[in-house]
Parts: C-alpha cells; sequence; structure tokens
C-alpha cells in the first residue's frame, strides 16, 4: 500500500503533460502547421501570356508529280538517251524507237496524197467541161451527176489520205520519246534491243521534287480539339499554317512550306484524316519516300496562363500547385495542365494568373503550413564576376 501511494505522483506527470488543460482549446483545433516555423519555399507567378502552339506528325515525302513514261508506238527500242536517275528537262529525248518503218509509213502517205490530189484535180477539169454543155442540153442528165459525184469522192479521197498522212508524221515524232515534265528520272525498264508494244510497256518515270510534297495524317481527335478551343477562343488558328521539316537526323529542313490540302474524309483504318504540305526543293535535298517530322506553326494561345514544370505536383485527384495564400500558407489548388511551352506548363483550368506558386520547398510542407518566401540572391557586381573568372 505504502508502494502504491510513492507511485502515484510519478504516474501522474505524464498524464497531466498529455491534458488540453495543458494548452488552450483553440491551440488543439488550430491549423496543422500552427506551433511550426515558417518553412523557406520559393515562388514563381502564374503569368498570363500570348504562346505560340504547333503540332508535330510523322510525314513521308512525294513528288509533287509523277509522270509515267511509255511509246505511243509500236517498235525496237533503238537507244536510251538519258542516264539514270538524274535530272531531264521537259521535252528532252529519253528514248529512240527505231523509225525505218514509220519513215516509210509517211513516204507511203506523201504519195497516195499525190494520187488522191490528181484524181480531184481530174474530176474537177472534166465537171468544168460538161457544165456548159449541160446547160446547152448536149450531155444527159446522167452523164453530168457522174461527173459531179466522181468531183465530191475524190475531194473525201483527198481529206482521208491528208488524215493519214498526218497519223504517219505524228508516229514518226513518237519515236522520240521525250520527257513530259522537267524531274528526276527513275530506272529504265527495257533494254536496248527490245520490241516496245506501244503504251502497254513502261519505260521509265520522271518525278518533279520541286516543289517536293509532304503527306501526313492528322488526328480526328486532334482536330476536333483544335476546333472546339478555336470556337471558345483559347486557341487562334491561323489562315494558313506554316510548315516546318525535321529530318531523320535531327537537323531542321532550311526552307519553310505551307498546308495545302486537308481531306474532309476521315480514313475509318487509321481514325487521321489525309494532309499535304508543300515546301521548295530547288536543290534537291528532299528525295520522294523520305520519313519525316512535320510541325504544323502559326497558330497561338491568347493570355494563356503558364507556371513552372516543377510547380505542378502529381496526387490521388490528379495534378495541383501550391499557392501561397494571404495568410503566408501553403494552400492546394487543382489544376488541369495542357502542352509544354518551354519549361512551362499550359494551365487549362484552376489558375487565373498572377498566383503565386511554390516551386522550390514543397517536400518540406503540406496543405496550410506557414510558410516563408525565399529572397532571391541580390546580383553580384560584375567586376566580382570577373575576378571570379
Amino acid at each position: 500500500m505504502r508502494r502504491l501511494l510513492l507511485l502515484m505522483p510519478i504516474l501522474s506527470l505524464p498524464l497531466a503533460a498529455c491534458s488540453p488543460s495543458n494548452g488552450s482549446e483553440k491551440g488543439a483545433k488550430g491549423h496543422p502547421g500552427m506551433g511550426m516555423p515558417a518553412s523557406e519555399v520559393t515562388v514563381a507567378t502564374a503569368q498570363r501570356q500570348t504562346l505560340p502552339v504547333t503540332w508535330e506528325y510523322v510525314g513521308q515525302t512525294a513528288g509533287s508529280r509523277e509522270v509515267e513514261v511509255r511509246a505511243r508506238v509500236t517498235g525496237i527500242l533503238l537507244s536510251r538517251n538519258f542516264k539514270e536517275g538524274e535530272r531531264v528537262k521537259q521535252g528532252q529525248s529519253l528514248f529512240t524507237i527505231d523509225p525505218k518503218p514509220f519513215e516509210a509509213a509517211l513516204a507511203r502517205a506523201v504519195a497516195d496524197l499525190a494520187a488522191a490530189e490528181a484524181r480531184l484535180e481530174w474530176t474537177q477539169r472534166n465537171v468544168a467541161r460538161l457544165k456548159p454543155l449541160y446547160a446547152e442540153k448536149a450531155v444527159s442528165q446522167k452523164e453530168y451527176d457522174d461527173a459531179v459525184a466522181n468531183e465530191a469522192i475524190n475531194a473525201a479521197d483527198v481529206k482521208a489520205v491528208q488524215a493519214r498522212l498526218t497519223e504517219a508524221r505524228l508516229n514518226l515524232t513518237y519515236t522520240k520519246v521525250e520527257s513530259p515534265l522537267s524531274g528526276i528520272t527513275t530506272r529504265a525498264l527495257p533494254s536496248e534491243g527490245t520490241l516496245v508494244s506501244g503504251p502497254n510497256v513502261l519505260l521509265t518515270s520522271v518525278v518533279q521534287v520541286d516543289p517536293i510534297w509532304v503527306n501526313f495524317g492528322m488526328p480526328d481527335n486532334e482536330q476536333a480539339r483544335m476546333q472546339k478551343e478555336a470556337a471558345g477562343g483559347a486557341l487562334e488558328l491561323p489562315r494558313n499554317f506554316e510548315v516546318e521539316l525535321r529530318l531523320a537526323d535531327g537537323s531542321v529542313y532550311p526552307h519553310a512550306g505551307k498546308l495545302d490540302f486537308a481531306d474532309v474524309r476521315v480514313s475509318t483504318t487509321t481514325g487521321t484524316r489525309e494532309a499535304r504540305a508543300e515546301l521548295p526543293n530547288a536543290d534537291g535535298a528532299l528525295r520522294p519516300g523520305q520519313f519525316v517530322r512535320v510541325v504544323l506553326k502559326g497558330a497561338s494561345r491568347p493570355n494563356a496562363v503558364t507556371v513552372p514544370q516543377r510547380a505542378v505536383l502529381e496526387g490521388p485527384q490528379g495534378k495541383f500547385v501550391y499557392v501561397v495564400n494571404d495568410k503566408s500558407q501553403a494552400e492546394p489548388r487543382p489544376v488541369q495542365a495542357g502542352e509544354w511551352a518551354g519549361d512551362r506548363w499550359v494551365i487549362t483550368a484552376g489558375l487565373q494568373g498572377g498566383e503565386r506558386v511554390i516551386v522550390d520547398g514543397v517536400m518540406k510542407i503540406g496543405p496550410g503550413a506557414p510558410v516563408k518566401i525565399a529572397e532571391k540572391p541580390a546580383a553580384k557586381p560584375a567586376a566580382e564576376k570577373q575576378a571570379k573568372k
């Protein structure tokens, strides 16, 4: 009994320390950070500014015009008059087909025309001789009508032979297969000595690479989002997008282009809309078939709210930032983040601009914790910087 009485005062000490009477009731129900020293943090102001917006897609280059070169007449291929893979000009001779059969056909057509014209001249003289005799009833109606009919038939024969002569001349010119446009040739398919059966045989192709086209697909859901933001005033779209190309080695193509076609149809297999850009390519640096990155430029976001990337945190409910409120406390603020703009996030919802957002020191604080904004170090004089160098 005596030992129990001696222990009671000792046991009562920790109970007294834990009793609410040791502190005020108000203090027990205060903010989580009350009674703790303020943590030093670095803040940045949520800025409102007009930001350029770009979109990037995978594209493939293609010639702006690609023409198959075929012979128009049947014959033996005598020679190839170009070097494969090099530039050719419009009208330049690419192949030569044996012209001798066509020269003979032309000479035959010339002779046929001379004979037809002679027959026509003979019938014309005959009609001229019978006409006054018919007026004096010296010849019969039938004899005169036969002469007039023969004149008309021979005139028609002359026209038919003239058409055959024109065709023979064309066929002779077609023995020289010329380039239909200026561009770069592909591989020649038939070799010299091959019998070419007219348009059925592909000789080669000519691709125009200046200007050059770049085909790419624009996702339909992204297009819908762009139109929705543009209708709401959150996005300003240009009348025509400027196009920049990034090559496979990471370099930027030095010449800018423009978007010149966007299909209204959406592909059922890829969910994209076909689009095409046109770029100058006078030096031939781009070749058809290359894979490139297509960057669309010219759009902007007016009055976009941005914060540094490291100020945006990820929580169970999504992204949020800590804002320093009027009581110098860290206040969590849920936000919706869009795309990156350099080293900053574009905040589409949650901030109005002008808020002081905590950038450094977030690991030492929690909701409602007191904070102290760290002063930025003063700029050192130029002389001191030079001395350290």
